[in-house]
């Protein structure tokens, strides 16, 4: 009987631990829409697709598995943004700063990435499937992280 019990237990552990992980600040979120700022918010995991974040300023911020799908991001400061498994597929990503983002895992499908700064950003298991890159440092293979040009 104990070792059903024990058994039981360890297989559902997992499970109240997977619902204990925190989500994003609805508060951060609502600040982030109304003023366009939210430096070092927690948006992690949640929904912005199609949102309008022109000239957003989320230096700092978590925004870990969100779904950024659709967005706009256009000249965007994601200086040191955690966007780790976030979903950016089709989002417009014009001149945002990435500077030492976390990119690590996300998906940039379809994304239109254009004159955006990405230097010192890690980005590891990066889905760039069909995404229109232009005078953005991203591409497969290879060390360039030397050459990546910062801006001043």
């Amino acid at each position: 009987m104990k070792l059903k019990l024990l058994a039981a237990l360890a297989l559902a552990t997992p499970l109240f631990l997977a619902n204990s992980v925190k989500a994003g600040n609805p508060q951060d979120l609502q600040r982030l829409l109304s003023t366009g700022e939210c430096i070092g918010c927690n948006l992690s995991g949640m929904n912005l697709s199609g949102a309008h974040l022109i000239g957003a300023d989320l230096r700092g911020s978590n925004l870990a598995g969100a779904n950024l799908s659709g967005a706009n991001l256009e000249g965007a400061d994601l200086t040191d943004a955690n966007l780790k498994r976030a979903n950016l597929t089709s989002a417009y990503l014009t001149n945002v700063n990435f500077k030492k983002a976390n990119l690590n895992g996300a998906n940039l499908t379809r994304a239109h990435v254009y004159d955006s700064n990405v230097y010192g950003a890690s980005m590891e298991d990066l889905n760039i499937t069909d995404a229109e890159i232009y005078n953005t440092a991203i591409g497969i293979g290879g060390e360039d992280g030397q050459q990546i040009p910062d801006w001043d």
